[in-house]
């Protein structure tokens, strides 16, 4: 059946309370129990949680055939707990495992030959990239990877769709006992927000740590009452490879076009006053954009009241220069701030669920004005694709994407009409990870188009004499510029599934076929 962006969904997925997205407010206000991890009361002699090695912990945690072990990546492309932790796995001849990890990408390339011999047999993630995508895609997975957005898969831990029998936690400092956090060490990572619903409802939780501290570890990101072992090894990670290219500030005359398009764009908004909230991604026009936005924000005499999401120099600028009153971290992608968060008191560590999660009470993404996003493609209903490359390989992550998105009352996406030799305002997106009735505005270097849901926008930004042409035009333009892509070719077989936030199929990627030479 076809759901609400349009996208078949195979009848065969539609089993054991799975649905179809039906639209991103579908689900408010209906209740749920959360799930509750077993617990086991420590003794009152119990001295330590020390063990001397990973291996030991896998074996004291009872890992066998079957079970679902996560991780987080703060460290991104920096980490080595994934693969410390599988390669212990494999060598006590541990089968059937199913990964669970907040995302996985090229640091992570030997779990693909895990996937190909059958050993890893499932995948949850926010992200896929390396070699792991390469082998999804080509259908080396035994079962679909389900991708879900950080906030969605809170809201999917919390309601026990995924279970943990094993959370493992790489963490740069941590006392005996397990209180640990993001921040110290030689491995420092700004904050642990992505493991502490992991920590909270894994049957089992074992911290691993390059940095042992005296009791108490304090004030800890993860707490000693949700963890069973404490493993210290010589690296958990490499900190200096936290930073993305991504996530660089751009010094493209293109994008700093779009960045001041941007900046302009929110200018002419009645949410731009004193006070207003913001995110941005990790994209070089999104970045860009902080550059035009400190001039106007000091023209206004105004401040921005908080900033959340993953966080970036530019934040950490804004804030120093005293342009904003306090950040919000659930992510640092690098170097910079990594240190704010460890430095100055009004920088915060907040959980992903505080942050973006659908499934409780409100989280910040509900409080947003603004948020500024990339995308791979844009469709003439608005929605966004961010998760495979233009041969159909999985390369991207939903991230918090689909939940800033879904939370911000102007929600603007920016992306160059023509990337390489491609169009990305096209036909039909790849793959839907943000569906359009939560995206307002597109900006491209051709020109700006706004939701037509959004007439109140639309009016304000044409009074501000910005250049608006309608989503139509633009799809028009790129393809004139591009021409008209030929569509990939795919199997049947479904390799992967992506989830609404609220747990409902968004769209499917199929199985991809060789291209053809």
């Amino acid at each position: 059946m076809k759901n609400a962006v349009n996208r078949e969904i195979p009848d065969e997925l539609l089993q054991n309370g799975r649905k179809p997205f039906m639209g991103s407010g579908y689900y408010e206000g209906t209740e749920y129990r959360k799930d509750a991890p077993s617990v086991r009361v420590r003794e009152k002699s119990f001295e330590t949680k020390l063990l001397p090695s990973i291996r030991e912990a896998v074996q004291k945690c009872g890992v066998k055939d079957g079970m679902t072990v996560s991780f987080h990546h703060h460290f991104r492309e920096g980490d080595y707990i994934i693969n410390m932790v599988m390669k212990e796995i494999v060598a006590l001849g541990i089968r059937d495992i199913t990964i669970a990890a907040s995302s996985v990408g090229a640091a992570h390339d030997p779990v693909a030959e895990y996937i190909e011999q059958g050993i890893v047999t499932g995948l949850q993630t926010s992200g896929i990239r390396g070699r792991i995508g390469e082998a999804v895609s080509h259908g080396k997975l035994k079962t679909p990877a389900v991708l879900r957005s950080h906030g969605g898969r809170v809201r999917a831990v919390e309601r026990g769709e995924v279970h943990i029998d094993v959370a493992f936690i790489g963490a740069p400092t941590s006392d005996c006992y397990g209180n640990a956090r993001g921040v110290g060490g030689k491995s420092d990572c700004g904050v642990l927000s992505y493991a502490m619903v992991d920590a909270k409802y894994a049957d089992k939780v074992v911290v691993i740590t390059d940095t042992l501290v005296d009791f108490p570890n304090f004030p800890p990101s993860i707490q000693a009452v949700d963890v069973d072992w404490v493993v210290v090894v010589d690296a958990i990670g490499d900190p200096k490879k936290i930073a993305t290219k991504a996530a660089r500030m751009s010094q493209d005359p293109r994008d700093l076009m779009m960045a001041e398009y941007c900046a302009r764009v929110m200018a002419a908004t009645p949410y731009f006053r004193d006070g207003f909230s913001f995110q941005t991604g990790v994209g070089g026009a999104s970045l860009a954009a902080n550059r035009f936005l400190e001039s106007m924000l000091v023209e206004k005499n105004y401040k921005i009241k908080w900033i959340i999401g993953g966080i970036t120099k530019p934040a950490v600028d804004l804030l120093n220069k005293g342009l904003v009153e306090m950040i919000v971290d659930a992510q640092d992608f690098d170097v910079d701030s990594v240190q704010s968060i460890r430095d100055n008191p009004r920088h915060y560590e907040i959980s992903v669920s505080q942050y973006a999660s659908p499934g409780n009470k409100g989280a910040f993404v509900n409080k947003l004005d603004f948020v500024i996003l990339a995308a791979l493609d844009v469709d003439p209903d608005f929605n966004v694709h961010g998760i495979t490359g233009s041969d159909g390989v999985l390369r991207g992550a939903p991230g918090g994407h689909p939940d800033a998105s879904a939370g911000a009352k102007c929600t603007i996406i920016v992306t160059p009409l023509v990337r390489g030799r491609m169009a990305t305002i096209c036909e039909h997106v790849v793959t839907v990870t943000t569906p359009g009735e939560c995206v307002d505005v597109v900006v491209t270097d051709y020109g700006i188009a706004v939701n037509p849901k959004r007439q109140d926008l639309l009016a304000s930004l044409r009074e501000a004499g910005l250049p608006l042409k309608t989503i139509e035009e633009l799809k028009d333009e790129a393809y004139h510029i591009a021409g008209v892509p030929d569509d990939l070719e795919f199997h049947e077989r479904v390799v992967a599934i992506m989830e609404a936030r609220d747990g409902t199929i968004l769209d499917v990627v199929r199985q991809i076929k060789p291209m053809k030479l």
